[in-house]
């Protein structure tokens, strides 16, 4: 399929390049035009520029000597350090694609190459490099290079949540599987006719198949965010109303904890671009850590203030601070990690995925923003959430307030 794009877009340059010098294809050329003049530069450069720039796909046009000659704002995307007249070679430094560069130049044969990039985001490219020849005059030909791309992101990343799904799902899932096979042969065997035993072998299947269940939901909802974490949001959202929702939805847990949770934040709105659900998920993470492993302390502080920077709108600081027993210093690298726990006992004991953080460290960097962890044994810890501000218009919910809720 991009074969023929390539192929149909080379007829539509030599059709153009013809129309230029005077030889449209299918007119009879008289012997005394049979030596076309070349057009000027400026109208053969309009006329790559009209047609590179009405390809939807990033390409970029180069010369025989792999300048660029002409590219669309797909391609800037791919290669921001594009500029006219410069070597292909100084923007495009991925061995493989040099490499192609440089074969479809010298045997003037087409060629296809897959490369990958690290910065800002990992992103995966197909590369077809496709040499060209227009009439230039009568006596020589214009060799050109067509070079389009087609982004395999979406598709890598879909493989590779397909293959994080099976091995972390049959690794977590065995232990709860397990036990649900257990106790269903024990009720159909022994504890058949015994009510007690009964009540609460199937009060553990009830913890064990909701244990799966979020496990599961974790796993999507994680794939999911690593699937468009190359696509940054736009949509503004409004912090505080965030913070409402999720501390509401979180107070039966803390009444049973009987933890205090007190909210301090700014009058004026703070505004991000971002997905609400997924700073929703992702600071809901941070609130129910607080209020199950650090219950110990009875208070749980969220605190969401303005930090000025030296360029732009500042940042949002979103802070979930519990006094609980607190982490040591050894952990606080990994704690990021899919399914590292301090305590895996308390943590499946809790309800705990080994996930949780994982999701919120994709959030923010999909968003732009960054976790920061404190803690000393004994004292508690502090999680923070720092995301980019936005300077537009907030959206239509806005809201104003700090309080104490207990």
């Amino acid at each position: 399929m991009a074969v023929d794009k390539n192929r149909t877009l080379a007829a539509r340059l030599r059709f153009a390049w013809r129309a230029l010098v005077g030889q449209v294809p299918g007119e009879s050329v008289p012997a005394a035009s049979a030596a076309p003049v070349s057009p000027p530069v400026s109208a053969r450069a309009e006329t790559f520029d009209a047609l590179i720039g009405a390809m939807p796909s990033p390409a970029v046009l180069l010369d025989r000597e792999a300048r660029v000659l002409s590219f669309n704002a797909a391609a800037s995307a791919v290669a921001p350090s594009l500029r006219k007249g410069d070597p292909a070679l100084l923007s495009f430094r991925t061995p493989e694609l040099v490499d192609a560069i440089r074969r479809a130049s010298k045997k003037r044969e087409p060629q296809r190459v897959e490369f990958f990039e690290r910065v800002p985001v990992d992103r995966w490219f197909e590369a077809f490099v496709t040499p060209l020849q227009l009439p230039a005059a009568a006596q020589r030909q214009a060799d050109l290079l067509l070079m389009t791309f087609n982004d395999l992101t979406p598709l890598h990343r879909v493989e590779q949540m397909r293959a994080d799904f099976i091995a972390n799902a049959s690794h977590e899932l065995r232990t709860p599987l397990a036990a649900l096979v257990g106790f269903i042969d024990t009720l159909q065997g022994p504890a058949k006719s015994d009510a007690a035993a009964r009540e609460k072998f199937l009060a553990i299947m009830q913890q064990q198949a909701t244990r799966m269940a979020r496990l599961i939901d974790d796993l999507l909802s994680l794939s999911r965010i690593e699937l468009n974490a190359h696509l940054q949001p736009n949509t503004p959202v409004e912090l505080q109303s965030i913070v409402r929702q999720v501390v509401d939805g979180l107070m039966p847990l803390a009444r049973d904890r009987e933890v205090a949770v007190n909210v301090n934040m700014p009058p004026e709105p703070l505004i991000v671009l971002g997905e609400r659900d997924e700073l929703i998920r992702g600071f809901e993470n941070l609130v129910e850590n607080a209020l199950k492993y650090g219950a110990s302390g009875k208070r749980v502080d969220v605190t969401l203030v303005r930090a000025n920077t030296r360029t732009g709108a500042g940042e949002a600081y979103l802070s979930v601070r519990d006094f609980g027993p607190g982490i040591a210093r050894e952990h606080l690298p990994r704690l990021t990690e899919r399914f590292y726990r301090v305590d895996v006992a308390d943590s499946r004991s809790q309800g705990g995925t080994g996930l949780g953080l994982a999701l919120v460290k994709h959030v923010l960097a999909r968003h732009g923003g960054r976790l920061s962890i404190e803690s000393t044994l004994g004292q508690g810890a502090s999680f923070t959430m720092q995301l980019p501000l936005h300077t537009g218009s907030a959206p239509a919910e806005q809201g104003t307030s700090a309080s104490s809720m207990t």
